[in-house]
């Protein structure tokens, strides 16, 4: 998706839900659609301060959730308490296995396990319109 269109998206998002549009919400939109991987509300804060950014964590967080529910980017829990951020704009869908001793997550896609899920819904009458797979994993022991 072109950035202007990002930005204009944004901008009726934030007019219909009357919040007004600031340097600082632009700002946010601005860093959490980087793709910088997977990252909490702490270093997008930390990313966002190194730029010279100002910004109220309330802001921050209000306006991650406005992101998130109109599909700016993907808030993931990974079972430590911190909730992840990444983009979904120009990112494929791919599903996560996360290390539950290391914390670091790997993307990976699957035709055959997204194959799977569909025939399972539609044997059971659904069709899959949203879906998080998650696999939590540790190293196999040599």
């Amino acid at each position: 998706m072109d950035n202007q269109k990002v930005l204009d998206k944004f901008k009726r998002i934030l007019k219909s839900e009357n919040l007004k549009v600031t340097p600082q919400r632009l700002s946010i939109l601005k860093e959490a659609v980087m793709p910088k991987g997977h990252r909490d509300i702490e270093q997008i804060m930390h990313d966002l301060i190194d730029s010279g950014i100002k910004v109220s964590r309330a802001t921050l967080y209000r306006t991650l959730d406005i992101l998130h529910t109109n599909g700016f980017i993907r808030k993931m829990n990974i079972g430590d308490g911190a909730d992840r951020y990444e983009t979904k704009i120009d990112s494929p869908h791919h599903d996560h296995m996360i290390c539950i001793e290391t914390g670091k997550i790997i993307e990976f896609t699957s035709d055959k396990i997204e194959s799977i899920q569909e025939k399972i819904a539609k044997d059971n009458g659904y069709k899959i319109v949203k879906h998080i797979h998650q696999l939590f994993v540790k190293p196999i022991n040599k």
